[in-house]
């Protein structure tokens, strides 16, 4: 019975110890489950440190990329601030040199402007002091021509001829000298205008040259503006004489229009003439300058140096635009609102 006993004891204690066993059995199961889940987690991890190590190492080349590019901007930088150190360099001396340039300008003006005015004065002076002995000279001329003409043998009474032409060309000269030195010391204050009145005076002046050429003048409308009337008559008288002057085979045909634009009016005198060469466009409004003979055309060559004169005194520019056989038109502006030059009388000595 003892021993029955025993054996159930133990059995009992042997089935304890295997349940024990079970126990543990499944808690190592357990645990070797969860093992092999943090073992994934791990490789997760792992494999997450190595991208995040991957992407490190990415960043640092393009830090180093950037890196690189930033000294490489920084040399550059360093390069560009040099050039505009040298630019600024430059550009001072040019502003010291274009300073000096306008000081010089300035100066240059000034004596421009002093010689002209002396030179006017002179030419006025001059002028007018040679009307008096050469008026003498040319009526002695004349009074020989007429006194003893055919008198003489023939060469004298050339010569003689040749005097008279010569005092009479003197003359004219001396006259169109003195009215070039007028534009700049005789000129008047600016008034509104009416260059529809100025164009009728012009044209009685040219009254006889009109009938005897039958020339045809028309004009468009022409406004009111701020202008010296007598040398703007003058002006208008010089443009069309000089129509007149150098017409065509045909009925001479001039015709005169304005028209505003931007801060001026722009004149023209348009003609069917025998035109200018382009190549001396310039040269005609020099001083003396003719493009024909005296026996072809007669006059000083004067004229359009009296015109530009007057233009550039009220603010404005003359130009032309011809060609031989074609006519020619000459364009000056005035503009709309300009305070002519101021005029610069010349003292006369007393007496005179």
């Amino acid at each position: 019975m003892a021993s029955q006993e025993q054996i159930t004891v133990e059995s009992e204690k042997l089935r304890e110890r295997l349940e024990e066993l079970e126990e543990t059995q499944r808690a190592t199961l357990n645990i070797l489950e969860d093992f092999d889940a943090e073992k994934e987690k791990l490789r997760v991890l792992q494999r997450a440190t190595m991208n995040l190590l991957e992407d490190f190492d990415e960043e640092r080349k393009q830090s180093q990329l950037f890196q690189r590019a930033t000294l490489n901007l920084l040399e550059d930088m360093d390069a560009e601030r040099d050039k505009l150190g040298e630019t600024q360099l430059a550009l001072m001396n040019m502003l010291e040199d274009i300073e000096e340039e306008r000081v010089r300008a300035e100066q240059a003006k000034v004596l421009l402007a002093r010689s002209n005015t002396e030179l006017e004065q002179f030419a006025y002076v001059a002028s007018h002091d040679l009307q008096e002995p050469l008026r003498m000279i040319s009526s002695y001329v004349q009074l020989l021509s007429r006194r003893y003409k055919g008198r003489l043998d023939k060469d004298a009474d050339e010569f003689i001829a040749y005097a008279v032409d010569g005092t009479l060309r003197m003359q004219q000269l001396i006259n169109d000298l003195l009215a070039y030195s007028r534009v700049g010391t005789r000129g008047k204050p600016p008034m509104p205008t009416s260059f529809e009145d100025v164009l009728s005076k012009a044209m009685a002046n040219l009254k006889m040259a009109v009938v005897e050429s039958r020339a045809q003048v028309t004009h468009d409308q022409l406004p009111t503006a701020m202008a010296d009337e007598l040398q703007i008559v003058q002006l208008f008288q010089n443009l069309i004489g000089n129509a007149i002057k150098f017409k065509g085979q045909g009925t001479p045909q001039i015709h005169i229009s304005a028209r505003p634009e931007g801060k001026e009016w722009i004149f023209s005198v348009r003609d069917n003439g025998i035109g200018i060469d382009p190549q001396f466009h310039e040269r005609i409004f020099v001083l003396f300058q003719r493009l024909h003979g005296r026996e072809e055309y007669p006059g000083t060559g004067i004229g359009l140096t009296i015109s530009k004169k007057i233009v550039e005194r009220h603010g404005g520019r003359i130009w032309l635009e011809s060609e031989p056989g074609k006519g020619t038109t000459f364009y000056f502006t005035i503009p709309l609102q300009k305070k002519v030059e101021p005029i610069r009388y010349v003292k006369q000595n007393e007496g005179r």
